[in-house]
């Protein structure tokens, strides 16, 4: 992307207001309100069991921006680990390819956000592992082995069942306690 072109839209990401988590994808800037209880507790549901397997160095975080320029994208996953060292950093955004993985909720008004526009940047953007839960469909989808524009592999699990995230995390993720979204 023109870097004067991403700098632009960067700084119109920045200028919104406070409230919502604003993310870029290319040319668009993608505005989310803050999520539900059912979303916020499947993510401490998930980020439990990371932790217990965070490799040495690195620490959780759902709130940080990270970014890869070279693609024009800017995204904040619900649930990433990043190494302790990136607090060394000069500036707002974090590089996208030192995250471990991007762990993200399923949003019930923007599925296509994490099912389509995320599973597009983030192999982009160098993160090796993307896992998706959907309370929606009651699944949770596993990508990983990134190769530049896609994902090579693609693990599907439904709540109730484990799904196997390799290393560096190395553990079975159990599903079982994950709620569903009502309708």
């Amino acid at each position: 992307m023109n870097p004067e072109r991403y700098r632009l839209l960067e700084e119109a990401r920045r200028s919104l207001p406070d409230g919502y988590k604003v993310e870029l994808s290319g040319d668009i800037i993608v505005m989310q309100a803050s999520p539900s209880s059912v979303h916020q507790l499947n993510l401490a549901l998930v980020q439990r069991q990371f932790e217990a397997h965070c490799p040495p160095g690195y620490f959780p975080t759902g709130n940080s921006d990270l970014s890869s320029p070279e693609v024009g994208s800017v995204r904040n996953p619900d649930l990433t680990y990043l190494p302790e060292d990136v607090i060394d950093l000069a500036g707002h955004d974090i590089p996208a390819e030192l995250a471990l993985i991007a762990v993200e909720i399923v949003s019930p008004s923007s599925p296509e956000n994490d099912w389509t526009g995320k599973v597009r940047d983030y192999p982009r953007m160098g993160f090796p592992l993307y896992l998706i839960v959907d309370p929606r469909q009651q699944t949770a989808t596993l990508f990983s082995e990134p190769n530049h524009d896609r994902y090579h592999t693609r693990t599907e699990r439904e709540f109730g069942e484990t799904i196997s995230v390799p290393e560096p995390f190395g553990f079975e993720l159990d599903l079982s306690r994950l709620v569903p979204y009502k309708d």
